[in-house]
């Protein structure tokens, strides 16, 4: 983890003042982020989710503060965003911005059943249904417009050739007549909550969501969550595209190019974890953490195109 925030009881409490939030029995750091610090604050009779935005500028953070509004007002079930007494979006504390949102009780869970699946691709159709604010960006935010910046700190690397030969395969698949939505970007399986009935699911931290290619979501999806360690699950993926399909019929473009935006997504991620751990936030015990991700895409690559369709 990068930044992190160590917080006092007497610190919580002034901190969830303007908020209302009275008779504080315990707090706890939340495990997972490396751009927020996150705790669990328990009172008598509710959970909170007390976020302090490590990274994000207050303009950022109120973006995504509006996002999650947004998506509560379209019926998204996701973190329910509480506002301050005097209904702000967003508190400041120490210069930094503060998030406080609803604690949602389940667990994460990393095998996701066949009705799981069924029920989260249907949520991932739903949630490419609602307008994008005019706000969101219109590019990932580690997608492969990002990848040269990996020349800047190790050009000479066997990742950075085998990065720029998998961006043309990718390339070659990218095309304007793709549809575009609001998505997520990074649905792995531990940006999920499983419910306690067993039966549902709330995709969490939209951090990263812009507006790009839907299919981009998807193959991101499959990464996330269909997958045996280094191979793609297609039983799983099969599961994933039946919700999904219930709400959006993917259009034969989406189809021919889902093989190649799942190899982006992978190697998106592989970018991401290279960058972040050898170069950002240096962390020794994950420098190779990317190599999953680029044997997976590599892996993905040899498929054949038909993969899924016929």
């Amino acid at each position: 983890m990068g930044r992190f925030t160590n917080l006092t009881s007497p610190e919580i409490r002034t901190i969830l003042t303007p908020y209302g939030v009275k008779d504080i029995v315990s707090h706890k750091i939340l495990s997972g982020g490396s751009a927020n610090t996150n705790y669990l604050v328990t009172t008598n009779n509710k959970f909170f989710v007390l976020t302090i935005c490590e990274e994000k500028s207050q303009k950022e953070t109120t973006e995504l503060a509006n996002l999650l509004m947004h998506l509560g007002e379209n019926n998204f079930p996701t973190s329910k965003l509480i506002s301050t007494i005097n209904q702000e979006l967003t508190s400041v504390w120490n210069n930094k911005p503060i998030l406080l949102k609803e604690f949602i009780k389940g667990k994460i869970v990393q095998n996701l059943s066949k009705s799981i699946l069924i029920y989260l691709g249907k949520e991932l159709g739903k949630l490419h249904q609602i307008k994008a604010p005019d706000y969101l960006p219109r590019k990932v935010a580690f997608g492969i417009n990002h990848f040269d910046e990996v020349k800047t700190y190790a050009s000479d690397s066997t990742f950075y050739k085998w990065l720029k030969h998998t961006q043309n395969y990718i390339e070659n698949h990218i095309t304007i007549d793709l549809p575009k939505a609001l998505i997520h970007t990074d649905i792995f399986y531990n940006n999920i909550i499983i419910h306690e009935d067993g039966l549902r699911g709330s995709i969490m931290d939209f951090e990263e969501a812009c507006y790009y290619y839907r299919i981009f979501d998807i193959g991101m999806m499959i990464v996330g969550t269909c997958r045996d360690k280094e191979i793609i699950n297609l039983d799983k993926v099969a599961s994933l595209l039946e919700g999904y399909q219930n709400e959006i019929n993917l259009l034969p473009i989406e189809k021919k190019s889902l093989k190649a935006f799942t190899v982006y997504a992978a190697t998106a991620t592989a970018f991401w974890r290279h960058q972040n751990y050898n170069h950002v936030n240096i962390t020794p015990e994950k420098k190779g953490h990317y190599k999953e991700m680029k044997r997976l895409a590599d892996s993905i690559m040899v498929m054949p195109d038909n993969w899924l369709y016929e």
